[in-house]
């Protein structure tokens, strides 16, 4: 057992409003530079959509992620010399209007117009070239749908599940609803964008997991960007280097929150510590479809468990990192209840982002006399479901329905525990046979509770003590990993200018 940390997070989508909040607080602290314009380190989607950048959920256009060929894994992108051949040219990038083309308005024509009748207008240029432009795509282009549902009718997600006679009647009735899905990098286990990195600039930090590109290797060819089946690698068009989400490790290394989790006005977002066992990411990444989620939670291993603990503190690892990890939000939603999924499992990346799947909306019928009324079964609505279970399991459970179904039953039941205790119109009985059947106590359904509604921000954020000096520190003896590295020069690593 090779026992390891990673910092994790968990979003609860049913919080989720789409103030994007989280994506201007990123954007001013990261990507607010010249090279940059159109990145968007954090990003919030309406689902059914077509996501940012365009349909990046496609990969038999971009060819990200993993695949299994003969059982082993292989990166979909292909070979170091697949690579190499295109390398001048490459194919499964996406181009600046899958992202869209930056722009900003030209103010100063408020001032300077000439005095006429008409009323001035600021003219929008491109951040890029300076010239005039017409606006046709933004980095939410399609927020809440764009009151039009074409971007729902392209979802990739929605065309695998649905054939075109499901998908006609899907919107002829107009039963579409839809949800956010806030975006930042996953910052995987089985990373695709540092297997796909032909200088080897793109590296997993060994202390805490968080994935990093080094400015001084990066040549700029750009396969991380392919490999990366989320997208949330990007060039620097001005620096000619890739730049990616660092989990705003500057600020936890001195003990605050990211700034997207910060800022949230949703109060979505959690972050804690995860102990998993790195000899076992092959064989979890190589797992069929339908056990990939459940291959993702065994990988996890169980803080308080003395022999993970004892392989833990032998592999170096520092005490507090351990009580850090015993105290995480994200080790209870992932693996104690079961309720946050990964985006994507089928990729095989093995995202250390989960998900709070969105709870069912609420159903309303209009009356003979033009009123909207209630439907009275909205509790036990799984199979009336307007969003379908089989588009979500799409999303997070890599085609399996049954592991969606029980992360509802779970959210359900936990809802008519207390609607039943607080406000009394559902009979007990009714309530505890939820509990049953979704195989919950009271306890844990209290605990989920306050973790959701009422936590405080030390509650939310659990962030282990980074000990930078002492991930320096295993650097300087060059015998100490001398197996692993093998000969050569060492230089050491020094801080400062």
């Amino acid at each position: 057992m090779d026992v390891r940390a990673q910092v994790s997070m968990v979003f609860h989508l049913d919080k989720c409003i789409g103030c994007h909040t989280c994506s201007l607080a990123c954007k001013n602290l990261w990507t607010d530079r010249p090279g940059t314009e159109y990145m968007w380190w954090n990003n919030v989607e309406t689902k059914p959509g077509t996501g940012y950048p365009t349909l990046y959920e496609d990969q038999d256009q971009y060819h990200g992620g993993w695949t299994l060929e003969d059982g082993k894994l292989r990166l979909k992108l292909g070979s170091r010399p697949t690579e190499l051949v295109n390398i001048s040219f490459n194919p499964r990038l996406p181009t600046l209007d899958d992202y869209y083309e930056p722009f900003t308005y030209r103010y100063k024509d408020l001032i300077d117009a000439r005095q006429g009748n008409d009323q001035p207008v600021a003219r929008p240029i491109s951040m890029i070239t300076g010239e005039d432009m017409e606006i046709e795509a933004g980095p939410n282009w399609d927020d809440d749908l764009s009151g039009s549902p074409i971007y729902a009718a392209n979802d990739p997600n929605l065309q695998k599940v649905m054939n075109e006679d499901e998908r006609r009647q899907f919107f002829e009735m107009q039963q579409l609803v839809f949800f956010y899905l806030p975006r930042i990098c996953n910052h995987c286990l089985n990373p695709s964008c540092v297997a796909a990195c032909p200088t080897g600039a793109i590296y997993k930090r060994g202390e805490d997991g968080i994935v990093l590109v080094s400015q001084e290797k990066c040549q700029g060819w750009r396969m991380c960007v392919s490999g990366c089946p989320y997208k949330k690698v990007y060039f620097n068009w001005e620096a000619g280097k890739a730049e990616k989400c660092i989990l705003c490790y500057p600020r936890l290394e001195t003990g605050q929150a990211p700034a997207c989790m910060h800022s949230c006005v949703g109060k979505i977002r959690y972050l804690g510590v995860l102990l998993y066992d790195a000899e076992r990411i092959e064989e979890t990444a190589s797992k069929p479809d339908c056990d990939l989620v459940e291959a993702q939670r065994e990988i996890i291993q169980d803080p308080f468990d003395p022999e993970v603990i004892r392989q833990a503190m032998a592999r170096g690892m520092d005490r507090k990192v351990i009580e850090a990890a015993q105290r995480s939000p994200v080790y209870k939603y992932v693996k104690q209840w079961k309720l946050a999924l990964p985006l994507h499992p089928e990729w095989r990346t093995l995202p250390m982002l989960f998900y709070v799947p969105p709870l069912l909306p609420v159903t309303a019928t209009l009356s003979q006399q033009g009123h909207y009324e209630l439907d009275k079964d909205f509790f036990s609505s799984l199979e009336s479901a307007r969003l379908p279970i089989r588009y979500l399991a799409s999303l997070f459970a890599a085609g399996d329905e049954a592991m969606v179904v029980a992360v509802y039953k779970k959210l359900l039941a936990g809802r008519m525990f207390k609607r039943a205790e607080t406000v009394g119109d559902i009979p007990m009985e009714k309530a505890a046979q939820a509990l049953e059947d979704a195989r919950l106590t009271p306890e844990e359904v209290e605990d989920i509770y306050r973790l959701t509604a009422l936590a405080s921000f030390d509650e939310m954020f659990v962030i282990p003590p980074m000990l930078r000096e002492v991930a320096i520190e295993m650097g300087v003896d060059p015998h100490e990993f001398q197996e692993e590295r093998g000969a050569g020069f060492v230089q050491l690593p020094s801080r400062g200018l």
